[in-house]
C-alpha cells in the first residue's frame, strides 16, 4: 500500500476494525512522511448468475427480487424490515451454496418458503407468478394445501 501523500511504499497498520461482516477498516501510518490514512478491505463476492426457465442466464439482481416480494406483500401486514430480512436470508442461502449459477426455480422456492411463514396471502400471490398458474385448478390446489396445514392462517 503506497502512501496517498508521498507515495512511499512502506506503511504500518496502527489500528484495525471490522466494519461489518464483509469489510475491514485499517488505520495506517506512512513510514516516510508519518501521515495517517484509512483503507478498507472488502470481500469481493463473485457474481451470482440466475438460470432462467428458458435457459437464459442473467446476473442475480437483489433489487428485482425485492420488487417482486414487495408486490406480493402489498397491502398486507408485512413490515419493510421483514421483507429486507427475508431477502437478505435468501441471498445468504444462495451464496452459501458456493455455486456461481442458481436456477430461478430455487430462488422462487426459497422466497415462497419464507413467505409461507410470514403471510399466506403474500405467499399465494408470489406463487401464482412464480409457478405461472394458468389454470384456476392449480391455484385452488395451492390454496387447498395451505388450508390443509395445521396452524393459524394469516
Amino acid at each position: 500500500m503506497n502512501c496517498p501523500y508521498c507515495d512511499h511504499s512502506d506503511t504500518k497498520v496502527v489500528d484495525k476494525r471490522e466494519s461489518d461482516t464483509t469489510s475491514t477498516r485499517r488505520r495506517r501510518e506512512c513510514l516516510g512522511c508519518h501521515q495517517r490514512f484509512t483503507t478498507y478491505e472488502r470481500v469481493e463476492l463473485p457474481d451470482l448468475m440466475v438460470v432462467k426457465h428458458d435457459g437464459r442466464r442473467e446476473s442475480f439482481d437483489l433489487e428485482k427480487l425485492k420488487r417482486g416480494v414487495q408486490l406480493a406483500v402489498t397491502k398486507r401486514p408485512v413490515s419493510e424490515v421483514q421483507v429486507l430480512t427475508m431477502i437478505d436470508t435468501v441471498e445468504a442461502e444462495l451464496r452459501s451454496g458456493k455455486r456461481r449459477e442458481v436456477p430461478a426455480e430455487l430462488i422462487g422456492a426459497l422466497v415462497m418458503e419464507k413467505l409461507k411463514n410470514i403471510d399466506h396471502i403474500a405467499y399465494i400471490r408470489f406463487a401464482s407468478v412464480c409457478r405461472d398458474f394458468t389454470q384456476v385448478e392449480a391455484f385452488a390446489e395451492e390454496v387447498g394445501e395451505l388450508l390443509d396445514q395445521p396452524g393459524k392462517l394469516v
